[in-house]
């Protein structure tokens, strides 16, 4: 290293210095305005690698980005926990990625720039309470790596973790391609109110498309985006996944992706380590720490409660119809230029999305009987109902887990 490069670094981290204090003050801070969220979390120690490690499991309103990050540095054994610790709270979880961030050391990128470290150090620190909440992500629809530049992404830069997305359009779909563009998810759906409401039938009708486009695609991942993560992701290589608001510790082994088991649930399951990511539904295989397919345990059948739980397609329908609404009523209250119909639109989507889940419940209400006379060995079948109850748990994360 240089002396410049050093002195860079020494001023950095002098200008750093107090901020992981800070950083952890705010996540404090933001638990103490949040009840909701878990002051401490629970540790599963899993032997990786013939290492035992640990990782962070997730409850149902846990901080998936700070869970995400953290978990990759520990299979990275870039951060560490006293042996046999069962419990940690986000200030410490806190402490050690403020630790992990100052460690950091200047680097220059491929083509010969050098980052202005001191700078991203500092908005790196100034990120991290936002960690144990939530993150301004939002995705563009062109690559796996691409997002929306925001100062969010300093950290994942800084700590050099790979954040990907598999939400991509088809390029056999060139109606598509051309409908949406290059555009961000906030950019489309705002085009999309605006086309929709043209007196150019060529812009209905490229609206209409790119809609669609948000309908077929709610569990955002297409299977063009699976491939393209399967291209990109490089073999060995521990990253952040994410989908449907939620952020997830992936990896790469063998040519094929998996995602870090960190649902509670499975806590003294030591065999659950990873499920595969090979479709869009996200059914994937239990495995064990070295990729070995297992099964769940036995678990009782679903209750009626659970059965009637809106899919994770309503569920995302729900938030792009919400979005829809509020932007249009945004521009009505801003004064802004738009059709005055607008307003009839939210009201006409949340009358749709009632009578759908109406129909929904009704058809499930109908089965339900079916099921309860069914015989026991069809109600206790294994392989389904493990991936069923861990799919709705991650659902349920998912929509706590907010994205601001």
């Amino acid at each position: 290293m240089s002396p410049s490069t050093e002195k860079e670094a020494a001023a950095a981290l002098e200008a750093t210095g107090g901020a992981v204090a800070a950083a952890v003050g705010g996540a404090a801070a933001a638990a103490e305005a949040g009840p909701t969220m878990p002051a401490y979390y629970l540790v599963k120690w899993i032997t990786w690698k013939e290492k035992k490690t640990p990782i962070i499991t997730q409850s149902e309103n846990g901080p998936c980005p700070l869970l995400a990050i953290m978990n990759t540095l520990f299979l990275r054994w870039k951060a560490k926990l006293p042996a046999q610790t069962e419990v940690v709270t986000t200030e410490d979880l806190m402490a050690h990625l403020g630790e992990c961030v100052l460690s950091v050391t200047p680097r220059e990128k491929a083509n010969g720039m050098e980052l202005n470290f001191q700078q991203n150090m500092s908005d790196a620190m100034a990120v991290l309470p936002k960690l144990s909440t939530g993150l301004d992500v939002n995705v563009r629809f062109t690559g796996v790596t691409d997002f929306e530049y925001t100062p969010e992404c300093i950290a994942f830069d800084l700590l050099d973790i790979p954040l990907y997305h598999g939400w991509l359009v088809d390029p056999q779909s060139p109606e598509v391609v051309a409908s949406v563009g290059k555009l961000s998810y906030n950019q489309l759906v705002e085009k999309i109110i605006d086309y929709k409401h043209s007196v150019d039938s060529s812009r209905v009708s490229e609206g209409l498309v790119a809609e669609q486009f948000l309908e077929s695609t709610a569990t955002q991942l297409s299977y063009h985006g699976l491939c393209e993560l399967n291209t990109t992701a490089k073999e060995g290589e521990i990253s952040v996944f994410f989908r449907n608001n939620h952020f997830s510790t992936m990896i790469k082994h063998k040519g094929h992706l998996y995602l870090l088991v960190t649902d509670q649930g499975f806590l003294q399951e030591d065999s659950l380590v990873w499920e595969s990511l090979h479709n869009v539904e996200g059914d994937g295989n239990f495995c064990d720490s070295d990729f070995r397919l297992c099964h769940p345990p036995q678990r009782a059948p679903p209750t009626a409660a659970a059965s009637l739980a809106p899919s994770a397609q309503d569920q995302q329908r729900q938030i792009d119809q919400d979005y829809l609404v509020a932007v249009s009523l945004q521009q009505q209250q801003g004064g802004a230029p738009g059709p005055l119909s607008d307003l009839e639109l939210a009201r006409q989507l949340q009358q749709e999305e009632y009578q759908h889940q109406q129909q929904q419940l009704q058809q499930q209400q109908q089965q339900q009987p079916q099921q309860q006379q069914g015989s026991p060995a069809a109600a206790t079948q294994v392989r389904g109902q493990g991936s069923q109850q861990g799919g709705a748990r991650r659902r349920e994360k998912d929509s706590d887990c907010v994205v601001l």
